[in-house]
């Protein structure tokens, strides 16, 4: 890290994600907060300040460790699920297997 006393915590503003989604015009930013890196360093009075890009190469293995904690969080399983096994995808064309023979026929 930077400095001592500063420690990695996930961006209470954006709470890991790194930028916001305006629900009604669908518009993305950036969060002001992280800088859009969805983490920041919090110094040992409690202040929090966003990442500088000079940084990411020294932090990278502790932002990889808090993200795969974050996404585990949220109920991630550690591998992708191929389109046809997706249940949203479920009746549509994507939802099809293209490797079952039964779909060829």
């Amino acid at each position: 890290m930077s400095a001592i006393g500063e420690r990695i915590i996930r961006c209470a503003s954006c709470d890991g994600f790194g930028w916001f989604e305006d629900e009604f015009s669908g518009e993305v930013e950036d969060c002001d907060w992280c800088a859009g890196a969805g983490y920041v360093y919090r110094d040992g009075a409690g202040r929090d300040s966003p990442i500088p890009p000079a940084d990411y190469v020294s932090v990278a293995g502790e932002l990889e460790r808090l993200e795969l904690e974050r996404l585990r969080e949220l109920g991630y399983q550690g591998s992708a699920k191929k389109p046809w096994r997706q249940a949203i995808r479920k009746d549509t064309r994507l939802g099809l297997d293209p490797y079952d023979d039964e779909e060829s026929s």
